[in-house]
């Protein structure tokens, strides 16, 4: 495969966007392996756009890995700064025909699932209070009747 090839402007913006990300993969002592190529392609198919750090002080040696990397994954290096590098590839599209939907779970308007055996429930706590404001009958609770006294007296001082 070959490496992808970008735009000025196209390469500027996925730079813009690669800015607060940070690298999702490290290549450990045993420098490019398959599984890490592996782990690369996993990663550019969930993001399309990653970080890499490469180790090493030899900048030859990493520009030949980044290449390499690129090359193998037909994917575009966008940048590379010190140890590293930015890497592109435009999601596959997704199969439409044939494709099976993933399945959605039923869920109610308050994000708790309702089963069949139960249906939904019109009051979640058994209190005498909520079941008589449900049929619009008054209910009084023991500081109700404070409430209600200290709001029927007027004022002691008048402005």
């Amino acid at each position: 495969m070959s490496e992808l090839s970008l735009t000025r402007n196209q390469r500027l913006g996925l730079r813009a966007r690669a800015h607060h990300l940070n690298p999702v993969v490290l290549l450990g002592a045993a420098g490019l392996t398959e599984a890490v190529l592996k782990e690369i392609d996993r990663a550019l198919t969930a993001h399309e756009l990653i970080k890499i750090r490469i180790p090493g002080d030899d900048q030859a040696e990493r520009q030949a890995i980044a290449a390499r990397i690129a090359e193998s994954l037909a994917a575009a290096r966008v940048q590379v700064i010190g140890k590293v590098l930015v890497l592109y590839r435009p999601r596959p599209p997704e199969p439409e025909s044939g494709a099976v939907p993933h399945r959605q779970s039923k869920k109610t308007t308050t994000g708790l699932r309702q089963s069949a055996a139960s249906p939904a429930r019109k009051s979640m706590a058994k209190s005498p209070g909520r079941e008589a404001k449900a049929r619009g009958a008054a209910v009084s609770s023991p500081g109700s009747a404070r409430r209600s006294a200290h709001a029927s007296r007027s004022p002691s001082r008048s402005r």
